[in-house]
């Protein structure tokens, strides 16, 4: 028997499998809305969630009716009422987190300062080029991009871009050696 509008309820309660894709394919809509709007930020959880609630759609179809309500509100019922559930279970597991437990990474925190820092020092040693020059720099050394496509982003030649790089590296080179000897740069 084919599944329609017309007959998905009386299928579900007969407990044909079909009824339940009927009901994926036409409310799922409504499903990830209540699930994302009550579980926002909390994606672990959100797919646990839907199947709940899809299980509880199957386990509980002959306490629906329908002279009370439309089958959309009682869905949404339903999703409303697993997601405080959901929630709650969240939060009780945070509160009973072991600190010891949490995967913190040091070396990411280690990283990421190091990173705060390198990037504090490039900004430092290229505030002493020209604009142009740093720019040039930068996509070189730190974005990485090919020497072809900085030519042809800046529309220059790439003997160009090498003598400006060049200039550049002696600038710094000159700074930094000056620098170390206890000399002031501007």
């Amino acid at each position: 028997m084919k599944v329609n509008e017309y007959n998905y309820i009386k299928e579900l309660r007969n407990r044909n499998e079909k009824a339940l894709d009927y009901v994926i394919d036409n409310y799922s809509w409504i499903i990830k809305s209540i699930v994302g709007k009550h579980l926002y930020g909390i994606h672990s959880v959100q797919e646990e969630c839907i199947n709940d609630i899809l299980l509880g759609v199957w386990n509980n179809i002959n306490s629906f009716d329908e002279s009370k309500s439309d089958f959309k509100n009682w869905v949404a019922g339903i999703c409303k009422f697993k997601c405080i559930d959901y929630k709650r279970k969240y939060l009780k597991d945070l509160q009973h987190e072991n600190i010891e437990d949490l995967n913190i990474s040091e070396d990411g925190i280690e990283r990421k300062a190091l990173e705060n820092e390198l990037s504090n020092e490039i900004e430092v040693l290229l505030n002493c080029l020209k604009e142009k020059d740093r720019d040039l720099l930068y996509k070189l050394y730190v974005e990485e991009m090919d020497i072809n496509e900085i030519s042809s982003e800046y529309g220059m030649k790439k003997e160009v871009i090498y003598n400006r790089l060049s200039r550049a590296k002696k600038k710094i080179k000159y700074i930094f050696n000056t620098n170390r000897r206890g000399a002031k740069y501007e």
